[in-house]
């Protein structure tokens, strides 16, 4: 079975493992959305891309972003093209499952605080527990300030860690079904167990201590939770996997490895023909909703402004420019596992090393919640890869029946533009810790670089 390690040559190779650094940090600096938009928007602007505000006027070559709140981002190289004619689109999320603090989260509980979560995303609960955790995310005060927080990523910095019942006491527990071995109501985050001094009889004074911590270094008073929002993710930074260093485990494969990869690919974009165009989403793991979601009216919104700047706006060119358009949705499939074959029908799997993987369609059962790409467009996608030597595979999402899931394909295809989804496979999706082949990263940024470059 050929792969991507069979055709590169030393040259290559050193360009694969480089690229691969680069990503492992992009990782770890952007183990958030907020995070992901910042790093993204660090790397557009020594790219030469300014902000949507910074232009008067477009003309070929032109490198604009918008940003949405900070959470989403819209990145655009204005083509020779005109824009109503459609543009190239590259799409990837960038929110991962975590466990995020409730709005009121902090309690004492015999001389234990903690802090009381929500999970995001769909996750294997028990997966989260007795492990390092840090804590990422803003707190907004009412007088207008934003205070930043990444605590225990660091050495010297603590963490926190959501316990688990010791194996000498889990008999009742080990006998439960694996959604029920940790509840969403335990997720609870060990934070303290000093009590504060005092010489009065008082209640709850390793609270009070944890709040006089957080008001001395941080700020933070308690009714400031109500306006934060804080995320625990684990602690600790993405490593080469495998002897051979053949492999990445890292937090938040899904979906920023896409999202990295796109936006290199269209960071190297000059003068396209037609505009280029890299969307970086949030909400994706609950529904793409909302503001900062691919479901919001942001994307829409970006392409109308600039018709506007370009003097191309009329009431059906925003239409004309949408339904004209193609695009990848750029996500992570399920890579084949030797220790789980059952759940995969081997032909249609995606596999280490192969390339970036396509999925005609996603869903579950009867293709539910898919756009499926028309065959015409699949077409033209499979001659663009064989046209700049681009390996690439056809997986779906595991065996008919097993499960399924879905990505942000759905959300533009119903702009009447066509979709197909196009990523890279990884294994342990959605679990603190994925993995994913530093091959197929690095195809899967080629491909993103011919499609900007080649469709038509």
């Amino acid at each position: 079975m050929k792969t991507v390690w069979d055709k590169i040559d030393k040259k290559k190779m050193k360009q694969l493992m480089d690229f691969s650094e680069d990503y492992k940090v992009f990782l770890d600096n952007a183990k958030t959305e907020r995070e992901a938009v910042d790093e993204s928007v660090k790397l557009a602007r020594s790219a030469g891309f300014k902000e949507f505000r910074e232009f008067k006027k477009l003309k070929v070559g032109d490198k604009v972003y918008f940003n949405n709140r900070g959470k989403s981002l819209a990145l655009f190289v204005i083509g020779k093209d005109k824009m109503e004619d459609g543009m190239n689109i590259l799409g990837a999320h960038i929110d991962s499952p975590r466990i995020d603090l409730k709005q009121n989260p902090l309690y004492e509980d015999n001389g234990l605080v903690l802090m009381d979560t929500h999970y995001y995303g769909g996750i294997k609960k028990y997966q989260w527990v007795a492990r390092p955790l840090a804590l990422h995310g803003v707190v907004c005060k009412k007088d207008g300030t934003t205070i930043t927080l990444k605590l225990g990523e660091k050495d010297d910095e603590p963490i926190l860690e959501i316990s688990d019942l010791l194996i000498h006491l889990a008999r009742d527990q080990m006998e439960k079904n694996g959604r029920k071995v940790v509840e969403g109501e335990d997720l609870n985050a060990l934070t303290g167990s000093i009590p504060a001094k005092s010489k009065e009889e008082e209640k709850e004074l390793v609270k009070k201590n944890i709040l006089n911590i957080l008001k001395e270094e941080y700020q933070i008073e308690e009714d400031d939770f109500i306006s934060a929002e804080l995320e625990l993710v684990p602690s600790g930074k993405a490593r080469d996997l495998g002897l051979d260093r053949s492999m990445i485990m890292g937090y938040g494969h899904d979906d920023r490895i896409c999202a990295y990869t796109s936006l290199r690919a269209l960071l190297e974009s000059d003068r396209p023909q037609r505009t280029s165009v890299c969307i970086l989403t949030d909400k994706e793991e609950i529904g793409s909703i909302g503001s900062t979601g691919a479901q919001s009216a942001f994307f829409e919104n970006s392409v109308a402004e600039l018709l506007n700047l370009s003097g191309e706006y009329n009431d059906l060119s925003l239409r004309h420019a949408l339904q004209n358009s193609r695009m990848l949705s750029s996500d992570v499939s399920a890579a084949f596992d030797p220790n789980y074959p059952s759940v995969n029908e081997a032909k249609n799997a995606a596999y280490f090393g192969k390339g970036i993987s396509f999925n005609k369609f996603t869903g579950q059962g009867g293709k539910s919640g898919s756009s499926d790409a028309p065959a015409e467009y699949v077409a033209k996608i499979r001659k663009i890869m064989d046209d700049n030597d681009v390996m690439f595979q056809f997986s779906e999402l595991g065996r008919v029946d097993q499960g399924g899931g879905g990505t942000i394909a759905y959300v533009l295809a119903n702009k009447n533009m066509d979709v197909i989804d196009a990523g890279i496979a990884v294994q342990n999706m959605h679990a603190p810790y994925e993995t994913a082949s530093k091959a197929d990263i690095y195809e899967a940024y080629r491909a993103y670089k011919a499609f900007l470059k080649d469709m038509k």
